[in-house]
């Protein structure tokens, strides 16, 4: 079975005033999600879909960090984060504060709707997704709660007139870990129809994703003007502050780029999970010159933190996983090479100390 692999430095300390500027990063997100005048503005670039699901806060939004001398910087917001199962029936620890009440398994649970009685967890090709076996522990602690799950793919749900069934029995909601978010494609076709028509509730769903976790949201952070007319003026400046700055291509001078991409990072708007990332001091001309103006952003470099375990080097970053302004979980990462990946001994997750 594959599990989710365990970093050889299996807990790490950070400072519980770090973890207070993620958590309040992450909540105020939150806020602006439901901030009418951010709707309004961005409303012209909101995808049909995402008039859906409008009041719902998204099952395990991410929020990933680097720790830097000068506070906590954004990495992304993943709006179906998984990481939390860890194998041998084993859930990732968590430190014992108060903003973690109850259970791990309890806070999981309880994000899902008493609405969603038979429930469909769904990603392309469920079984052979690496993280296969934590969407199984998924099911099997909403099965402990009275509820009917299925493990599936799209091409397992029919659409019928009334909504989307699985082996005859109609579906109340989704839980997806699809990674087309705005189900835009063929095999989503049928979920598409069902979510627009109020058949099925879906979540995460693609007015979160198109509202806080596609990466041209954060180039419209740094656009000055839209921000002010949704926050207070510190808690805009606070948010820049976390936000490494960013642009889109299309909007910079590329010669002067250029000569200066060894302070950036060159990354696909509409991907996640480090997929096309590429390091502006690793870059060569040719991979430039190829970049899509109008799909690439341009931020600036944060190198990850640093941690030192039996004499080697590993990166280092932090994960909050949210349902609206709650905490649900807390995570870290170690890895070496160029992106996130565990591909090199020693690397995986690890349980944080606050």
């Amino acid at each position: 079975m594959r599990v989710n692999t365990l970093a050889a430095l299996e807990e790490v300390n950070i400072q519980r005033n770090e973890f207070e500027k993620m958590l309040r990063f992450s909540r105020l997100m939150f806020q602006l999600k439901q901030n009418d005048h951010y709707i309004t503005s961005l409303k012209e670039q909101l995808p049909a879909t995402a008039a859906a699901m409008f009041d719902e806060a998204s099952i395990l939004m991410g929020y990933d960090f680097h720790l830097t001398n000068d506070g906590p910087r954004l990495i992304e917001i993943n709006n179906n984060a998984g990481g939390l199962y860890i194998g041998r029936n084993q859930w990732m620890k968590q430190p014992v504060i108060a903003e973690l009440a109850g259970t791990l398994e309890e806070r999981i649970s309880q994000m899902f709707p008493d609405t969603w009685q038979t429930i469909a967890i769904m990603d392309a090709d469920v079984t052979e997704q690496y993280m296969y076996p934590e969407m199984q522990h998924y099911a099997d602690l909403l099965r402990q709660a009275g509820r009917t799950v299925f493990l599936v793919s799209p091409e397992n749900l029919e659409l019928k007139a009334d909504g989307l069934y699985v082996e005859n029995q109609r579906i109340d909601g989704i839980y997806n870990r699809h990674t087309d978010f705005y189900l835009d494609t063929n095999e989503l076709t049928h979920i598409r129809t069902a979510l627009m028509a109020g058949d099925v509730a879906l979540n995460p769903h693609p007015r979160s994703y198109a509202l806080l976790g596609d990466k041209s949201r954060m180039v419209d952070w740094w656009h000055e003007g839209l921000l002010e007319g949704c926050l207070p003026s510190d808690d805009v400046a606070f948010i820049r502050s976390v936000v490494p700055e960013i642009h889109l291509l299309s909007a910079c001078d590329r010669t002067q780029l250029w000569q200066e991409r060894k302070a950036w990072v060159f990354k696909p708007a509409a991907r996640h999970g480090g997929k096309g990332v590429v390091l502006g001091k690793a870059m060569s001309r040719k991979r430039f010159e190829s970049l899509d103006h109008e799909t690439t952003v341009v931020q600036s470099y944060v190198p990850a933190s640093q941690i030192e375990h039996d004499d080697v080097s590993y990166k280092f970053d932090v994960r909050l996983y949210m349902h609206g302004e709650s905490l649900i979980a807390v995570a870290g990462r170690l890895w070496r090479g160029q992106v996130t990946n565990f591909r090199e001994d020693g690397s995986g997750w690890a349980s944080l100390n606050i």
